[in-house]
C-alpha cells in the first residue's frame, strides 16, 4: 500500500489548533522556546524600536517580550483564535496591537524600524513567501533590523522544506543584507539582519507596491 500523500497545515489548520488550546506548541512553557526568544532579542540589537513589526505571532509568546523593546508593536497572524491570544498576551501594553490578516496582505503600518518573522515561513507556498519577502523589503526603513527565527528540523506539515528557508527569503526581497547575529541550537537557528540596499520595488522606475506608496 502506497503512503498516504503530504499534506502541509493551511490557515484554517491553525485555526482549529488554537481554538482547541491556548499552547499548541508549549511556546509559553517550554525551555527551549525561551532560549530562542531571548536570541530573537538579541538578534534585534540593543537599543529599542520605534515601530516593530512581527509576522506570524500566534498565541502571543514572543509578542509580549517584543513589546518591551518597541515604541509601537504590530503582530499579525491569520489565525482569529491566535489573534485573540496575542491581544490577552499584550493586554497592559497600550502601545501595542494584534492585527488578524492572512499574510501575504497588506500590513498595519507603511514604515518599520524593525522586522520578526518566527516560525512561518516554511508555512507558506513559494509564490506567497516571495510576495511576502517582497512586501517586507518595501516597510523596511533604510538601516532596519529583520530577525527570521525557524526550525531547521523538517516537517511532515510544512509547505516547502525549512532547509535553506532564510537564504531563500532573503533572495526574494531584492535587498542586500548584512548579518549582525546568529545564534542556534540543534532544532532551531536564529538570524538579524540589517538592510544595506534599498529594495528594487522602491525605485522610481518600480512602480506602486501593494500599499500605493
Amino acid at each position: 500500500m502506497s503512503a498516504s500523500p503530504r499534506r502541509a497545515i493551511d490557515l484554517s489548520g491553525f485555526e482549529a489548533k488554537f481554538r482547541t488550546t491556548a499552547d499548541p506548541w508549549q511556546t509559553f512553557t517550554a525551555r527551549d522556546e525561551a532560549i530562542k526568544r531571548g536570541r530573537i532579542l538579541r538578534a534585534l540589537g540593543t537599543r529599542p524600536h520605534a515601530r516593530l513589526l512581527e509576522l506570524g505571532c500566534g498565541n502571543g509568546s514572543n509578542s509580549r517580550t517584543l513589546a518591551r523593546r518597541a515604541l509601537h508593536l504590530h503582530a499579525c497572524d491569520g489565525s482569529a483564535s491566535a489573534t485573540r491570544l496575542t491581544r490577552a498576551a499584550l493586554a497592559g501594553h497600550a502601545h501595542a496591537e494584534a492585527f488578524e490578516i492572512a499574510l501575504p496582505a497588506a500590513f498595519p503600518g507603511l514604515r518599520y524600524e524593525a522586522v520578526v518573522i518566527a516560525e512561518l515561513l516554511y508555512y507558506l507556498a513559494p509564490r506567497a513567501l516571495d510576495r511576502l519577502a517582497r512586501d517586507v523589503a518595501r516597510v523596511l526603513v533604510p538601516g532596519g533590523r529583520l530577525v527570521l527565527a525557524h526550525h531547521h528540523v523538517e516537517f511532515h506539515d510544512n509547505a516547502q522544506r525549512a532547509a535553506g528557508i532564510h537564504a531563500r527569503f532573503l533572495a526574494s526581497t531584492g535587498r542586500a543584507w548584512q548579518r549582525r547575529y546568529v545564534a542556534g541550537s540543534q532544532r532551531w537557528h536564529v538570524e538579524g539582519f540589517v538592510a544595506t540596499r534599498p529594495a528594487r520595488w522602491n525605485r522610481p522606475d518600480a512602480g506602486p507596491g501593494p500599499f500605493g506608496v
